[in-house]
């Protein structure tokens, strides 16, 4: 199988992946057994472009080995790219595995890649392996994912590597296999795909979904091809859009992109958009500017308005501070106690808990919702009672607390 038009997308798959190879995933021991050295020495020679007479040797060989003979073949140099410890070895020897695997043979490589575990490190290879397969037989591909798979993950990578060679064929696909009402879940794949080459029509296809968890995937492959062009292009795209809904999705999702390196730019975005995803993103952008600058994180409050903008980002620079040094969060809410929300609090007494139990619990008497309270008192006193006793009564006994909450205290 030759495929020039596929070699960038995998060798930026395997790269982006080859920090996170595991070595020796196969195999537990420092010792290789005398199968598993022949396995690796197979795959290395596949690696370095051990092709045993040529090309045309290599055809006519193909033609008279049976079908049986070939797919057992590729699972045989699947494991054996699996074994290899050098990800630049594995690297290779995937892109020779699926330059030279035909049609038939894609499934049986697919399947027991599968089988040796779909961890969070091998999740390039497997969409080096699925992509591959959809330059070749897109709708077989597709029938073992929909057939095998229950996730977006596997489709969305084949309809995006099909999009690429031929859009028009893969939303007929996407179309003709979607019913109802809903939005189309096989469009996120295509979107992102043709996002940079064919932007009006990835637009086109994001702003006809209906507003869903679906849409917010769509929106979630195609700014990444949008950001790129800068953030000026970004800004016009997204101002351009009619649903309201849409745009204030992809403000936030924007915002939180230019947020790792403009924090501030970032901020007044969001805030001169006011909008339900927009305001949720906001503690998102302090996260990352109190890690970058926390001096003028914690300045730039002053500046915000009173209500849910600034509550949104205290909650942020809060949760940052709370870790390093609780008195100084409790100072921050105190500074800004018109701006303490139930939710403030909360993530407060999480970050806290685990190094200073006494200030956690000393700020739930915040949270305005009396249920809330009352179960928060009753989930941090009791695992404070269970971790140290002592501690956890001369507190109780030292401070006023709900009946509610001593008569549970004193049932359990």
């Amino acid at each position: 199988m030759k495929t020039p038009s596929l070699i960038p997308l995998i060798a930026l798959a395997v790269v982006a992946a080859a920090g996170g190879y595991l070595a020796g995933r196969l195999g537990k021991t420092d010792a290789s057994s005398p199968a598993e050295e022949a396995a690796t020495n197979a795959a290395t020679s596949v690696a370095r472009g051990d092709r045993r007479g040529g090309d045309d040797a290599q055809r006519q060989e193909r033609g008279q080995r049976s079908a049986a003979d070939r797919k057992a073949d590729a699972r045989k140099r699947v494991e054996a790219i699996a074994r290899l410890a050098d990800p630049l070895e594995r690297g290779r020897a995937l892109l020779a595995l699926v330059d030279q695997l035909g049609p038939e043979e894609f499934q049986q490589a697919v399947d027991h890649f599968r089988s040796l575990g779909l961890t969070e490190d091998r999740m390039a290879e497997y969409a080096v392996l699925l992509s591959a397969w959809a330059k070749v037989d897109p709708i077989g591909a597709l029938d073992y994912a929909k057939a095998n798979t229950t996730r977006p993950f596997a489709i969305n990578t084949i309809l995006g590597s099909w999009a690429s060679i031929d859009p028009d064929a893969a939303i007929r696909w996407a179309e003709s296999n979607h019913s109802g009402e809903g939005a189309n879940p096989y469009l996120a794949g295509i979107i992102g795909s043709i996002a940079a080459s064919d932007p009006d029509r990835a637009t086109a296809l994001v702003t006809g979904m209906p507003r869903s968890v679906e849409r917010g995937r769509a929106l979630d492959a195609f700014l990444p091809q949008l950001v790129a062009q800068g953030m000026e292009a970004t800004r016009a795209w997204i101002d351009a859009l009619g649903d309201e809904a849409l745009r204030d999705g992809a403000i936030a999702r924007a915002a939180e992109q230019l947020a790792a390196t403009d924090p501030a730019a970032a901020l007044d975005w969001l805030v001169s958009n006011p909008g339900s995803a927009t305001n949720r993103s906001i503690d998102d952008v302090y996260r990352n500017w109190m890690r970058v600058d926390r001096d003028a994180a914690v300045a730039s409050l002053a500046t915000l308005p009173q209500g849910e903008p600034r509550a949104n980002a205290l909650r942020g620079v809060v949760s940052d501070i709370t870790r390093d040094d609780p008195q100084a969060a409790i100072g921050l809410m105190d500074q800004y106690a018109g701006d303490v929300t139930d939710r403030v609090v909360q993530n407060f007494i999480w970050n806290a808990f685990g190094t200073d139990p006494a200030s956690a619990i000393s700020q739930i008497g915040r949270i305005a919702d009396e249920g809330s309270r009352n179960r928060m008192y009753g989930r941090t006193l009791g695992a404070w009672l269970e971790r140290d006793p002592a501690g956890a009564g001369a507190w109780i006994d030292s401070n006023p607390l709900p009946e509610r909450v001593l008569e549970r205290l004193e049932n359990r």
